[in-house]
């Protein structure tokens, strides 16, 4: 086993180059720590998780059968290949994921990533494959934003988590929703009152005071939608 990790690992690492990829890209890309990555194609991972083949060979672009020294044809990357059986320990019990009811298959989707902000609208660049994450298609959510800072830290939204946004003009009041301001878009929870016409914009981190608009004010404001779920880095 420990040989053929080692095979795979030199077929990673060739066609990580091949499509010009660094290993902190290809970590990127699967969520993985650009160490992690290095480990894969000098084979020190023990045992390879189907999951994580699955993912690096339609990163990669190769049938998944030659990733798993399966074929000696790189090939291209097909969702119905039935490859994954072979790379379960042989010694080891059959395991159906039906067996289980907190189990259940991801199907993935493409999310546009919020790029730039010029003059209070966000710019996405969909057919840009660094500007988009992939990710289980249940969110319901219209984009996705990288979280900046510790502004957010009790709501659990750390630095650099993914955060997916349902769009929408206004949110309800103690909702988290990504907002514009001052040409740059960040996350607070929303406070409003219409007949004062009043908004707060409150952190999740006290040591940050909430941000208070009024009347006209309120025009340098632009709510882009609600948080619905985010996503962090183990």
């Amino acid at each position: 086993m420990e040989n053929r990790n080692i095979e795979i690992g030199k077929r990673i690492k060739q066609r990580r180059e091949e499509l010009g990829m660094t290993q902190e890209e290809l970590g990127k890309e699967l969520w993985l720590n650009k160490s992690t990555i290095q480990r894969y194609e000098a084979g020190r991972i023990a045992k390879i998780k189907l999951p994580v083949i699955h993912a690096m060979a339609k990163q990669l672009r190769v049938d998944p059968d030659w990733l798993v020294l399966k074929s000696d044809d790189m090939g291209d990357f097909n969702w119905k290949h039935e490859w994954y059986s072979d790379l379960t320990d042989k010694e080891a019990p059959s395991i159906s994921l039906s067996d289980y009811d907190n189990i259940r298959p991801i199907q993935l989707k493409r999310f546009p990533m919020l790029g730039e902000i010029a003059c209070g609208e966000p710019i996405f660049a969909e057919e840009d494959r660094e500007h988009y994450i992939m990710a289980d298609m249940d969110i319901k959510a219209d984009f996705c934003l990288t979280a900046k800072g510790d502004s957010m830290i009790n709501a659990r939204i750390y630095d650099g988590d993914v955060v997916f946004i349902r769009q929408a003009d206004m949110v309800e009041n103690g909702e988290i929703a990504a907002v514009i301001i001052d040409d740059e878009a960040t996350l607070k929870r929303v406070y409003y009152d219409r007949e004062a016409n009043f908004l707060q914009l409150v952190a999740e981190n006290p040591k940050y005071k909430p941000l208070v608009y009024r009347d006209e004010q309120l025009d340098e404001v632009h709510i882009l939608g609600k948080a619905v779920y985010f996503m962090s880095a183990l």
